[in-house]
């Protein structure tokens, strides 16, 4: 087993806050045409509200998925010259690592991750949901008492060891809170999300992204990449493809892609996007590893 990897990973939805990239505009060229180009690929100017919105603008589902998106993508192309052994992206990152890994174009990615925004706007619109987060309870422990109670409620993103999302209906998240805290959980937490992400309440987001990710061009990627969905190195464009259209109702299996990887020769972690939120998470997973 090769030692001394390198892991590129990408943050999700709530990396964003206002002022976002505005340094990286200012400076370097590339980075502006990167995000002229995002503008102008959008039809609106995407720049401004990562710029001068304010949180409440940022939050806007259809807004906040490009903004990491775009942000992790620029600051990956300019603050390195190296070349990742393996890449992973926490939910909506996972599309920037596609493009760092060379599986999906610049565009074509933008493309994918506003549809992906407006499908789950639209879902969470059809059928309200939520989120809540459970700490200090075995993940395996959570999985089954969410699998008990009959209202929809699913354990929908691995974290690290001991912190768990839980995604559902609203009355599945609540009377799980419950549950869960009376079998041990130190907490139980309702997060400010507009819906439940990574359940069966996104069907009808899962079926709207089908139709744009099978018209789009995937490559194989010059190294492996850990998808969400099965915590594996994956090289092959089709099951990558494949995976991808199962991500929004699928669990987030972080903590498991994060194990995968360090088994796998992973030494040294860098974190490219707003915030360092994998950091923090990847040092939960494992202390002995390198966070860049």
């Amino acid at each position: 087993m090769q030692h001394n990897k390198t892991a590129f990973v990408f943050p999700g939805q709530g990396a964003q806050y206002s002022g976002m990239g505005k340094d990286l505009y200012d400076t370097y060229s590339l980075a502006r045409d990167l995000m002229l180009q995002a503008n102008k690929e959008l039809g609106f100017s995407l720049t401004d509200v990562m710029f001068e919105g304010t949180d409440e603008d940022l939050r806007q589902t259809r807004v906040t998925q490009p903004a990491i998106f775009l942000h992790s993508v620029v600051a990956c192309r300019l603050l390195t010259s190296i070349q990742p052994a393996m890449v992973a992206g926490h939910s909506l990152g996972e599309f920037s690592a596609l493009v760092l890994a060379g599986v999906l174009d610049f565009a074509d990615a933008l493309h994918l991750v506003s549809e992906r925004a407006l499908a789950m706007q639209a879902a969470c619109e059809l059928q309200s949901g939520t989120m809540a987060a459970v700490m200090g309870m075995a993940d395996s422990q959570v999985a089954e008492i969410c699998n008990q109670i009959s209202e929809c409620v699913v354990a929908a993103n691995y974290n690290c060891p001991g912190q768990v999302v839980i995604s559902g209906s609203n009355e599945g998240v609540e009377l799980a809170c419950k549950t869960l805290k009376e079998a041990g959980a130190k907490r139980a937490l309702r997060l400010p999300v507009g819906g439940a992400f990574h359940s069966p309440l996104m069907q009808p987001a899962a079926e709207r992204l089908e139709k744009a990710i099978l018209k789009t061009t995937f490559r194989t990627p010059i190294c492996p990449i850990y998808q969400n969905v099965s915590a594996r190195a994956e090289k092959d464009k089709d099951v990558i493809k494949a995976q991808l259209l199962k991500q929004l109702t699928s669990p987030v299996r972080w903590t498991q892609s994060v194990q995968q990887m360090i088994a796998d020769g992973a030494t040294t972690f860098y974190e490219f996007g707003p915030g360092d939120v994998l950091k923090g998470l990847i040092r939960k997973i494992d202390t002995t590893v390198e966070i860049g």
